[in-house]
């Protein structure tokens, strides 16, 4: 009775603390003021190095009276030529014109605009468009969606036409090209779409003429803007195959000095092309069509250096530094895969001839040197994306070779890092190595998050604002190495205590965990919340050691499913801009639009499998435990029997990536970057108990008999075979009882070797010990 009322108590905890974590979070920044007009501008290419006071006086004036923020271009097509992202800009919505493959370079708009009268204008390819986009497009995307939120739309240009026409194709109102004083026009509707040209090009020169003739026109539009009017300026989309961060000002009542940001960001400084229409609308009074936009309105938040240049810088530098994570976070994956494979194949015959044999007929060990070395290179590849993610704190990207410099600063982290693990306190037991590495893994991520997740911004192992995924909060990697790190350290830290205390240990530890994950304030990520709530839960029920029973499987059930509830119940009581990804599919189910959710999610998952070098880590690693360290000469099922803590931690690690990986989209991603960490701890553990598999531990109290001394006159050494049958040699060094003892330690009791305090150090190579009593299972100290 009272180990089931500690279970149900245990699942109450969880669910409460997990409930906890669900406070809804405060406004970012206050609703801007009304504004009678808006008038959106937009410049294809424009980016933050284009602005400055002699080329764009205009829009640099502008940028120091309004608010400011780098603005992500993603739509339905990667990179985001400049029909994408008109098309998306009008729709609210991820959209592309056609699904034919961007070149190398985006050519010219195809777009034909006819004019049946002097008034609008129509595009007659809309409609196949739209069907496009409804039908190939997971995202469900209705181009025009905008236009038919107000009731009339001005355009200049032929991509303003793209935005503001309807879904049949008309444009209410058009201008070909922005006249000299365009007063009039801007005043005929309440929302007006401005198309000032492209800035295309690496070369210097050829992009400051193009920005200085769109800074020129732009002048034109602010000097003939209605009174109390929104006027925002976005470089609308990418130019060629290299994806970046672009500009994005808004200047106009309530819009004074800040930086842009918006729900779908959750990050100062930052907003997505989706989120301008509906700011659009937010600033007319109108209502937002909520099944079509998946943008949200922006805001403008304080914080914004005063000085314009050393604001301006800030985006610049992301900018910078999101183009070289992108090419820098490629090959650092495929290194770390093929790193890890590799050690994974060397550890292969250390694992078969690791077990140390009494008798003669055993292969010879394997050199301490070579142990120790295979040791540190096995720390070290477990802490290369703590590592990595850490080295994001010195700004790389800034040099000539960026990739070069990473690669330096990481390195010497690395080296410091394992340097750190080898001379902490406890290196020698079995389960120090594996202790220090998760908990700096934990404390490195979880720190990280705590102070707003900075590292993870466009860092190598982070996420990127280009890719327009996640903009805030733990990562997928982040959470795959959180997670291993986490678990492991609750199951090293409940190994050390009492059996009674194992679940309570594991618990306490994991519920902060889910706190850092779940919690809006931090890790802002509730699918892997519920994830990691599972994986504690089969960790709990586990701990204590044997298998998952009914019982306990329905105490993690129920656990899962009541912090899977809270969760919905809190994200759903949210207004719907501030919804997390739990919350807005289940609003989809109320509105029927929970397929177009699945289909996102079955695509996300198979373009992460597909394209990922995470998910050769993930199978490699899975290979090696499957066929090598659970094999009898593994070593792991060893380490199981005497540490169940440490099963029931991996068994929750396997159970929480792979929830993750499957609701959040991320495939096998976040359980590659688990098994990055935890497969190489779990080969050095195994080593270490396989080293001490024949060993034997003296029964309390015993004491080994002194032998008898020896006269030289009489010694039976001196009487030739008799000698022999009177030596006084432990009988577990000699050949037959050699054999004995050695099976008899690889039963369920033999395993106490390893690690056991008569044993002493677990990684050292000692004389063999004698003994017939074994420490019982699941009670030798880590």
């Amino acid at each position: 009775m009272l180990r089931r009322l500690v279970s149900a108590l245990l699942t109450l905890l969880v669910v409460a603390v997990g409930l906890a974590a669900l406070v809804t979070r405060p406004a970012t920044g206050s609703a801007p003021a009304r504004a009678d007009f808006v008038v959106m501008v937009g410049v294809a290419g424009l980016r933050w190095d284009d602005v400055d006071p002699q080329t764009t006086p205009t829009l640099w004036e502008m940028a120091g009276r309004g608010a400011i923020g780098s603005l992500s271009v993603r739509s339905a097509r990667r990179p985001t030529c400049p029909v994408d992202g008109w098309l998306t800009l009008g729709a609210g919505n991820y959209a592309a014109w056609d699904g034919a493959p961007v070149p190398a370079s985006c050519r010219r708009p195809d777009v034909t605009v006819e004019r049946p009268d002097r008034i609008g204008a129509k595009l007659p390819d809309q409609e196949t468009v739209v069907l496009h986009n409804q039908e190939k497009q997971p995202w469900g995307a209705v181009p025009g969606a905008l236009a038919e939120s107000v009731r009339c739309t001005v355009a200049v240009g032929p991509g303003a036409a793209v935005a503001a026409a309807r879904p049949f194709g008309r444009v209410d109102r058009y201008a070909p090209t922005l006249p000299e004083d365009p007063r009039r026009l801007l005043g005929y509707c309440r929302l007006s779409i401005v198309d000032l040209g492209t800035v295309a090009g690496e070369d210097p020169a050829v992009r400051a003429a193009a920005a200085r003739r769109a800074d020129a026109a732009l002048a034109r539009v602010l000097a003939a803007r209605p009174a109390r009017s929104l006027v925002l300026v976005a470089g609308i989309s990418d130019t060629d195959r290299t994806s970046r961060l672009h500009v994005a000002v808004a200047d106009g009542p309530g819009w004074d000095g800040g930086w842009l940001t918006s729900p779908t960001t959750g990050r100062e400084g930052y907003l997505q092309l989706v989120d301008l229409a509906p700011t659009a609308l937010a600033a007319l009074g109108r209502p937002m069509p909520e099944r079509l936009f998946l943008g949200r309105a922006a805001t403008a938040v304080p914080g914004r250096p005063a000085d314009l240049a050393t604001a301006i810088a800030q985006p610049f530098d992301a900018d910078r530094e999101a183009r070289a994570q992108k090419h820098v976070a490629d090959w650092f994956f495929v290194l770390l895969a093929g790193a890890q494979v590799l050690l994974a194949v060397a550890v292969l015959p250390l694992l078969r001839r690791a077990r140390r044999h009494a008798g003669p007929g055993g292969p010879p060990p394997v050199p301490a040197t070579v142990v120790a070395v295979v040791e540190l290179l096995l720390i070290a590849a477990a802490l290369a994306v703590p590592a990595a993610l850490v080295a994001d704190a010195v700004p790389w990207w800034r040099g000539t070779h960026a990739g070069w410099y990473f690669a330096g600063v990481t390195a010497v982290l690395l080296v410091t890092a394992t340097a750190a693990v080898r001379f902490a306190p406890g290196h020698g037991r079995t389960l120090g190595p594996m202790g220090a590495v998760a908990g700096l893994a934990a404390l490195v991520v979880g720190a990280d998050v705590l102070t707003g997740a900075r590292l993870q911004l466009n860092g190598v192992t982070g996420y990127s604002a280009l890719q327009g995924g996640r903009y805030a909060g733990v990562g997928t990697v982040g959470l795959g190495v959180f997670v291993a790190g986490a678990l492991l350290s609750a199951g090293w830290l409940a190994q050390r205590v009492r059996r009674t205390w194992r679940p309570a240990v594991v618990v306490l530890v994991g519920v902060l965990a889910v706190v850092i994950v779940g919690s809006p304030y931090l890790g802002a990520d509730p699918v892997g919340a519920v994830a990691l709530t599972a994986g504690v839960s089969v960790a709990a029920a586990m701990s204590s050691g044997g298998w998952l029973t009914i019982a306990r499987v329905t105490w993690a059930t129920l656990a899962v499913l009541a912090v899977t509830v809270g969760f919905a119940v809190v994200d759903l009581r949210r207004p719907v801009e501030e919804r997390g990804a739990l919350g807005r599919f289940l609003g989809a189910i109320g509105d029927g639009t929970s397929g177009l959710t699945v289909h996102r999610s079955g695509a996300a998952n198979l373009d992460a499998l597909v394209g990922s070098p995470l998910t050769v880590l993930a199978v490699t690693g899975a290979v090696l435990v499957w066929f090598a360290l659970l094999q009898p000469w593994g070593g792991l099922k060893r380490l199981f029997g005497i540490y169940p803590a440490m099963r029931a931690a991996m068994a929750g690690i396997a159970v929480a990536v792979l929830i993750a990986g499957v609701l959040g989209g991320a495939a096998l991603n976040a359980a590659g970057a688990a098994v990055a960490l935890t497969v190489p701890m779990a080969a050095l553990a195994a080593l270490r108990v396989l080293d001490h598999a024949t060993d034997r531990t003296q029964p309390p109290g015993a004491e080994q008999p002194a032998a008898p001394a020896a006269d030289p006159s009489t010694s039976p050494a001196s009487s030739g075979p008799s000698a022999s049958s009177a030596s006084p040699v432990s009988p577990a060094s000699s050949g037959p009882s050699g054999s004995a003892a050695s099976s008899a330690s690889s039963g369920p009791s033999g395993s106490s070797a390893a690690g056991a305090p008569a044993g002493g150090s677990a990684g050292g190579r000692g004389a063999v010990r004698t003994g017939t009593v074994p420490a019982p299972t699941g009670t030798v100290p880590a």
